[in-house]
Parts: structure tokens; sequence; C-alpha cells
């Protein structure tokens, strides 16, 4: 409970579902990300090898919203970092859970750590969760990829196919579409996406689970590559990795820049 008497629950899912529910009923447009995303869209799929503890809450928003979400989360009874968010509010906001130690990062207008992802034309595709598309690529853009990431990419993996569309179904054409523009964002997808195939060897993970797994990654790998790339790209390919192709979010700030 917050020092105001606001009802803040223990449960990180419990709190989750409150809060999108409570920012609907006010018409205030914003969508989860991160482990708790990836947890609230697949449900009861959720194979037991994946299962890992989430202590925080990742939120998008578009920038016209800031300032309700701002005060949206205040009134819900979490405590702004003021000196952060006087520096980053444009793009981006924190605020805390202090009788529960959570902390809830707001992305505002695109999400922007290793890699800048546009989220704002497709943000209010999925009810409470950004499109699936955008919840893969806001973990695959992670330079310094660790086990709960490649955990949440599995399991979005396992339950949802590789398709042209938003129906449920991992969009390669937007995925391939953003990798085509920019080969900074390709190459950390495709190295990846072999750091998945490789580490894949779980042993509570069936064999057909595991097949079909490193099926979609090739559907998705292959979508990557065939995408016509721009001369942009073609440029910036040739300098390959001798240059750094992605941003350090440890750079930006000393806050806890990993989403969950």
């Amino acid at each position: 409970m917050s020092t105001d008497g606001r009802v803040i629950h223990e449960d990180v899912l419990e709190e989750t579902v409150r809060l999108l529910a409570a920012a609907e009923q006010e018409s205030i447009p914003v969508r989860a990300l991160g482990g708790m995303a990836v947890v609230l869209h697949v449900g009861e799929l959720l194979h037991p090898a994946f299962r890992r503890e989430i202590r925080d809450l990742d939120l998008a928003t578009p920038k016209r919203a800031q300032r309700k979400v701002d005060d949206f989360l205040v009134a819900q009874g979490y405590t702004p970092n003021g000196r952060f968010n006087a520096v980053h509010g444009a793009r981006r906001l924190l605020f805390y859970d202090e009788p529960n130690g959570r902390q809830i990062d707001v992305f505002v207008g695109t999400f922007a750590m290793c890699h800048e992802i546009p989220l704002m034309e497709r943000l209010t595709l999925e009810p409470l969760t950004l499109p699936l598309a955008e919840l893969l690529m806001t973990k695959l853009q992670i330079v310094k990829l660790n086990r709960k990431d490649e955990f949440d990419l599995y399991s979005l993996l396992l339950t949802h196919e590789i398709g042209a569309d938003d129906n449920d179904t991992i969009n390669a054409e937007r995925i391939s579409s953003l990798c085509a523009r920019d080969w900074g964002l390709y190459r950390t997808f495709q190295l990846n996406l072999g750091r998945l195939l490789d580490d894949i060897g779980l042993p509570d993970l069936g064999d057909d689970e595991r097949v079909l797994i490193c099926a979609r990654i090739g559907a998705l790998q292959e979508a990557i590559e065939a995408a016509p790339k721009t001369t942009k790209w073609k440029v910036r390919a040739r300098v390959g990795d001798r240059v750094r192709w992605y941003e350090d979010p440890d750079e930006i700030d000393s806050a806890d820049n990993r989403v969950e």
C-alpha cells in the first residue's frame, strides 16, 4: 500500500493488470513491455523452463500523454525520480514503488536503449502490451543479452508463429523493414538470433519444442536477410564491426537501464 492509502499490489502481475485497467479507465494510452508483457501475452502457455522472477514494470506511452502518465502514476501511489525525470522526461520517466522495492520505467514516444525502436504508430494495436514484433525487438536489441532476456525471447518464439501480420503472430515484415533501414539494428539482431540458436540446449525443453523454436528463429533470419536494404544500410555495412554500431545505456545515466 502506498503512503496515501492507495493499494499497490505486492504481486507484480496483479499490479500490472491493475495499473493497465486504471489507465484504460482514465483513457491514458499506456502499454506494457518487458518480461511482464511477455507473461501477459503468453499466459497459461508459459513454459516452466522459461519462468523467472520479474521485479519491475516497463511501460510505453506517446509523447502527448507524458504529463498525464506522470500525474497518473503519482496518483496511483508511485514516487517519481524527480531529477531523472527533469533531465530525461521527454523520452523516459522513472517511478518507484517504495513499499515493494519496485521500479516503473516509462518509455515516452520511442524505445531507446542499445538501439531505437519506434513504437507510436503501433502502440495501441494490442489492448495491454506492445505488439509481438515490438516485444521481440525490445529484447533482441540488447547487445549484452543475458539468460532472462533469452528466456523471454524463447517464450515468445515457442508460443507464436512468424508471419506477415499482427494477429497473434510475430510480424516478420515489421522487424525486417526496420532492420533493412538500420545496419546497426540488423547486426545486433543477427548476433542475438545466432546466440539464441547456440544457447537453446535447455534440459526442461522437449525436442519438438526446441525444433519449433529453431525453425521460427530461422524463418525470422530469412525474412531479415531477404528484405531489400537501403543505400544508407549498404554504406554502413561496409564499415562493419570496426565502428561501434550500438549505444551503451550505462553511458546515458546511472539508473537501472535494463528492461525487465
